[in-house]
């Protein structure tokens, strides 16, 4: 049975305990007092200890989700978990992940698409729920920390482990769930950020430098132009699409790559200050999962309730980038 609308019926986020503050990198780094915070907005973020796996964390985050939303889970049709750090490189980690949470009648794969990972499972997802009217689990999670380069700044200060989710559910109501969408990528950009090892263009070898297979940032000040033209024209083509302007948002929930990156991109979109969800001085940045992160914090303060308008946007490692509005 098709559904003619989609809804956010559940938020999840999980993250681990141990929190790390930018004076102890700062120490480590030999950097000023200040410094990360005056150049990212990041206070702390989280860092997994030993044993601490990502497939825990999205199980955690996942179960969150479910548990508040009041749908059966044998319902679960679809579980996606974007990812940039599964627990391995092959098998993907969605089907543990949708084992550990009871999720028996749901199809499970990961989706690597970086730091807009969760924009583009969100979407299948909802394509998903309209076809097929079955709700779908969405997942972001990443371990970051442990693709950390502590010789390079740049990767260094920002990165952290966390983990967010939300259940799909199919609404009655054609008004609600996705009312403009743009995705979009530029292959030119794609050295500015990545892990050169471990792929099958540079496989693991005996005597591989540990920088290979640790995260790369080539060029910090490319990156964030990139960042900001991307999400502002993703986001300025989907409110096109939904027929909104950006002062009608009541959410604007950004990747939280770092805050001079979405301060600047709602500027330019002329979303209002009052609508800014940010996350990234208590979290860092995770990577796909900032955003869900942030929706179930910020669901968590202050209940999303229906009819709310949100505008999601993400770029990153690709490049990969977009944007969407939904009605929740």
């Amino acid at each position: 049975m098709k559904a003619r609308g989609t809804r956010l019926a559940g938020f999840g986020w999980a993250a681990p305990a141990r929190r790390v503050a930018n004076a102890e990198i700062e120490a480590t780094l030999g950097l000023d007092d200040g410094w990360i915070e005056r150049r990212t907005g990041i206070r702390e973020r989280r860092w997994a200890v030993e044993g601490e796996t990502l497939s825990g964390l999205a199980v955690e985050a996942g179960d969150r989700a479910l548990a508040g939303c009041g749908i059966d889970r044998a319902a679960i049709g679809l579980t996606l978990l974007a990812t940039s750090t599964p627990d391995q490189l092959l098998p993907p980690t969605g089907p543990l992940v949708a084992h550990r949470l009871g999720l028996t009648r749901s199809g499970a794969v990961d989706l690597a698409g970086a730091c807009a990972g969760f924009l583009y499972a969100l979407a299948l997802a909802v394509s998903h729920v309209r076809a097929h009217g079955r709700p779908a689990l969405v997942i972001a999670a990443n371990l970051l920390s442990r693709r950390i380069n502590f010789a390079e700044r740049g990767s260094a200060v920002l990165f952290a482990d966390a983990a967010g989710a939300v259940v799909v559910a199919p609404s009655d109501d054609p008004d609600r769930g996705v009312l403009g969408l743009s995705l979009a990528s530029d292959g030119a950009g794609y050295g500015l950020v990545g892990i050169p090892g471990g792929g099958s263009s540079l496989p693991y070898a005996e005597g591989m430098p540990i920088e290979d297979t640790r995260m790369t940032i080539a060029d910090g000040r490319g990156l964030f132009a990139d960042a900001v033209r991307l999400m502002t024209a993703c986001s300025g083509e989907a409110l096109a699409e939904a027929g909104l302007a950006a002062e009608a948002i009541d959410r604007f929930v950004p990747h939280q790559a770092n805050a001079r990156i979405f301060s600047a991109v709602g500027a330019k979109l002329g979303v209002r200050d009052a609508a800014m969800v940010s996350t990234i001085a208590a979290f860092g940045n995770s990577s796909a999962a900032t955003i869900p992160l942030s929706l179930a914090l910020a669901h968590e303060a202050r209940p999303i309730a229906p009819g709310e308008t949100l505008l999601l946007t993400a770029a990153g490692a690709g490049l990969t980038g977009g944007a969407l509005v939904l009605r929740a």
